[in-house]
């Protein structure tokens, strides 16, 4: 039996739209599994921010810069080491309102070492992380200057603030970019 060439081509596309349709959403927050389970140890009953934790403007600010990534993931080679390293907006619901926390995961040999870099406190709206390549930065009131050897991270609150975290040989320069 021979098979039509439509008959091909329907089924290929077929096969595309299930396959297409099969993907897990959400799929730019997913972790690796043994950091999810590091985290979920650490930081019990906290997520990672996804597009659905923020507003409808600032969804739009995030989406027009970075596309479908994750708002509260980012990798980033923060230690200029080369091993896996995740900046992550955490966020718990607390009594009154939803807290975020910035973490850093670092994994170092076979294991991840965690360090909160900072809080984003109880808003309506998470905040967002991104990273940027090295370079010379400079805060908000120009007063502050932070040479980044390599890549920095962006913790950002639209139309907030956003603050920027950079390795500079053994310490992290924070510098505000936006207040």
């Amino acid at each position: 039996m021979r098979l039509k060439p439509i008959s091909v081509l329907a089924f290929c596309l077929f096969a595309l739209v299930k396959v297409t349709v099969a993907a897990p959403p959400g799929d730019a927050c997913s972790l690796p599994d043994d950091l999810r389970h590091e985290l979920a140890v650490a930081y019990p009953g906290a997520k990672v921010i996804d597009l659905s934790d923020l507003g409808e403007d600032d969804r739009g600010f995030f989406q027009k810069d970075h596309g479908d990534a994750c708002p509260g993931l980012v990798k980033v080679d923060f230690y200029g080491d080369g091993k896996p390293t995740f900046a992550l907006v955490l966020t718990t619901k607390g009594v009154k309102a939803e807290q975020t926390e910035l973490v850093v995961a670092h994994r170092v040999r076979e294991q991840w070492r965690m360090a909160v870099m900072d809080t984003g406190g109880a808003s309506r709206y998470a905040p967002v992380v991104w990273s940027q390549p090295p370079g010379q930065y400079q805060d908000i009131h120009g007063k502050k200057t932070v040479q980044a050897t390599w890549p920095v991270i962006v913790f950002c609150k639209y139309e907030s603030w956003a603050i920027l975290y950079a390795r500079t040989g053994r310490r992290v320069a924070k510098i505000w970019l936006h207040d």
